[in-house]
């Protein structure tokens, strides 16, 4: 059983910066290409972030430019650095594989005031 513990998220104003953590409680890290998602209500979830076990990444267009997803193999880790937040970046964020392989988290709160 995969667990996904999600972490980091806040309240910040807008033209702030966040940085999101995930970590993966099963040692099978490098397999996979993990992924950073979010969700607001009403919304199916939308995947933002993703990176291969070579740390090559892709972004959606809404975050290009303004996220940077990485990776710590060591500590079963991926992050999300967010920068340049607007209130459209406010939802629940969550992490998993790129496929959604696994029983998804609690995920963390951004919200960003205008």
């Amino acid at each position: 059983q995969v667990q996904l513990v999600e972490s980091g998220g806040g309240l910040v104003q807008t033209g702030g910066s966040l940085r999101l953590s995930c970590v993966v409680l099963k040692n099978f890290f490098r397999e996979h290409t993990l992924a950073w998602y979010r969700q607001t209500p009403g919304k199916p979830r939308e995947l933002i972030a993703s990176i291969r076990p070579d740390s090559t990444s892709d972004y959606a267009v809404s975050v290009q430019g303004r996220f940077h997803i990485s990776q710590d193999n060591a500590q079963n880790r991926v992050s999300l650095q967010m920068t340049k937040l607007t209130p459209e970046d406010t939802a629940v964020y969550y992490c998993n594989s790129d496929r959604a392989t696994w029983s998804w988290g609690q995920g963390t709160q951004v919200t960003v005031s205008p």
